[in-house]
């Protein structure tokens, strides 16, 4: 109990006086013993790393779907380079890094495979719709952990959801995450795009060059830093005005120029067909797919089954049901 109760210590001293202590948790829906050695939110963190989903984000796709080369991100990397990020900002404002990391392992957990792909196909499909924070709070609630879920603190499921959408977190270090995760995505999907020759760093316009910088690295300092400092009044994080008016206008270049050309449009709708296929299928076949009659909806359950795909695996099942096998005639 003294190493927690140490930890615990050190948060209420160094931590500023916004930031939320592991000791003043809401808790957790089912109570639990207590951890001798470590606090709620490094526990979380710790629960999160080994769950299964989020092992499965290796084989999730970031942008390009399918892409041949080591060095293109994936869900996985996206969610350590947001943990960074987030991390960085947490401890400059000597907020609570634990529960900050915490939510950026967790936020994507939900993702589909192929991603964004993916979850515009399942929203347009499944009847409740999809949203991909809203499904990673699911991942954590229930589905985990063969149907108990994770039993985290309230302030890493709050922040899990609250990463994007309308609803915004009410700890600052939830709020982080929000930011995080646009600093994060924007800037690796440039590089990977840069690598993929969809774009060359010319392309990028002139004012966002020189605003930001030509390199992937001096961009997310310069992000990074205009974070921090405007949010030291602790109201809110977020970012100059100027900085992120520019963020979404590069944002925006991005979706004009890499998430909605052409390439990725055609593959996308390849995707859409692929979840199309599966989801229906197997609301006619409910004994392909680990179907259970507890009460949950039959398109509840398709949903999240396809969901946790990864691509690889998502490929492979539509394989085995849509595409005819060879065989020897002798």
């Amino acid at each position: 109990m003294m190493i927690r109760r140490m930890l615990e210590k050190q948060e209420e001293e160094y931590l500023c006086e916004y930031a939320a202590l592991a000791k003043n948790t809401k808790g957790r829906k089912v109570k639990v013993k207590k951890c001798d050695l470590r606090t709620e939110f490094q526990r979380d963190r710790d629960k999160i790393i080994h769950c299964k989903a989020f092992r499965r984000l290796k084989h999730k796709t970031q942008v390009f779907l399918t892409p041949e080369g080591d060095h293109y991100r994936t869900r996985l990397t996206h969610t350590l380079e947001v943990a960074q990020i987030a991390r960085t900002i947490a401890r400059c404002l000597r907020l609570n890094e634990d529960l900050t990391e915490a939510i950026a392992l967790g936020h994507d957990l939900g993702h589909t495979p192929f991603g964004h792909s993916g979850e515009r196909g399942l929203d347009k499909i499944c009847p409740y719709g999809f949203k991909h924070n809203e499904q990673s709070l699911r991942v954590v609630d229930y589905i985990e952990n063969n149907g108990n879920g994770m039993n985290l603190t309230a302030e890493v499921r709050e922040g899990i959801l609250c990463h994007t959408g309308e609803k915004k977190s009410k700890t600052l270090e939830g709020q982080i995450i929000r930011v995080a995760d646009k600093i994060a995505y924007i800037n690796h999907d440039i590089d990977d795009s840069v690598r993929a020759g969809v774009i060359s760093e010319e392309d990028i316009p002139v004012e966002f060059r020189e605003y930001y910088g030509t390199d992937t690295s001096g961009r997310i300092s310069k992000m990074i830093h205009s974070v921090v400092e405007n949010s030291k009044d602790y109201t809110k994080i977020h970012m100059d005005d100027q900085g992120y008016e520019m963020l979404m206008n590069l944002r925006k270049f991005m979706f004009e120029r890499v998430y909605m050309n052409e390439f990725v449009r055609a593959e996308e709708q390849r995707a859409h067909n692929i979840i199309s296929e599966l989801y229906y299928y197997f609301l006619r076949n409910p004994e392909a797919f680990p179907w259970q009659d507890n009460g949950e909806d039959i398109h509840r359950q398709v949903c999240d089954y396809i969901a946790g795909m990864t691509d690889t695996y998502c490929v492979r099942r539509y394989t085995e049901l849509f595409v005819p096998k060879s065989f020897t005639i002798i």
